[in-house]
């Protein structure tokens, strides 16, 4: 498994997003051992957030991390209404219970709120400094909230990015480059299953005999700074996400792909699912 440098740690560039996990009673188990087989499969990069099943989740990620936390990067993420100098510390302990963890490695701020920006970084240092947390980031921020925010303390932000959404592409993604914070990659293979039926990625998967889901992962990691986190529930879909991490596209693949979404060449508003 590739690897690159995510809060001082050398993480996977492909994790596994938790996004609808716990909700389901009767798919626990099946949840649990996905998450699991992800582990051995060196997806070891796991991110949840209290918002995912009401914390239904993180339950679940605590329950198959159990004898293996240190095997594990854990992410999770706070509501922006929990975002406040008391808030915070108070919806990180409850994560922590839920978790079986004494220690969140990656802690974001799920998106922006009614809380100021400075409230809610000074409760994460104190987190930070109390043990809870080993670094914090934000999530669906987009450049003008990075300059508003202004801390090189923050060690990611997570988006949306696939070939439907590249936005990010025209200001925020090089932004981010340039200053060596990486990007966190949620739904890199669309949702819904449009992008994966497109013909351009069809013709590219079956040039180098893998799925259009490998394609889409692949197309994400295509120049470094990102790492993406697609969730899956099935072996075959957690292998297959484990392999797309020594997939290269060549030239003509990412002309094909281009010609289908093509890059943005404006500023456009930051997407969010």
């Amino acid at each position: 498994m590739r690897t690159m440098e995510l809060a001082g740690t050398q993480v996977p560039v492909i994790g596994q997003g938790t996004w609808r996990m716990g909700e389901d009673p009767g798919a626990r188990k099946r949840e649990v051992a996905a998450l699991q087989l992800g582990i051995e499969l060196g997806l070891s990069l796991i991110d949840c957030a209290e918002m995912y099943g009401e914390g239904g989740a993180e339950a679940l990620v605590g329950e198959a991390i159990r004898g293996r936390r240190d095997q594990v990067f854990l992410v999770s993420k706070v509501y922006p209404y929990n975002a406040s100098r008391a808030g915070v510390p108070q919806a990180c302990e409850r994560s922590l219970r839920r978790l079986g963890t004494e220690q969140i490695d990656l802690y974001l701020l799920h998106w922006r709120g009614a809380y100021p920006l400075a409230e809610t970084v000074e409760a994460f240092e104190r987190l930070r400094e109390q043990g809870k947390i080993r670094r914090w980031g934000v999530s669906n921020f987009d450049l003008d909230d990075l300059h508003e925010l202004g801390e090189p303390a923050c060690a990611t932000n997570q988006v949306l990015y696939n070939p439907e959404a590249r936005g990010i592409e025209y200001d925020l993604l090089p932004w981010q480059r340039d200053r060596g914070m990486p990007l966190m990659a949620y739904c890199p293979v669309g949702q819904g299953g449009r992008l994966l039926h497109h013909p351009a990625l069809i013709e590219v998967a079956l040039r180098h005999r893998v799925t259009p889901a490998q394609v889409a992962l692949a197309w994400a990691l295509r120049e470094g700074g990102v790492l993406a986190i697609p969730k899956a529930a099935e072996p075959m879909h957690l292998r297959l996400n484990a392999a797309a991490a020594r997939l290269i596209l060549t030239a003509e693949d990412l002309a094909l792909i281009d010609a289908a979404y093509p890059p943005p060449d404006a500023k456009q508003a930051l997407e969010m699912v």
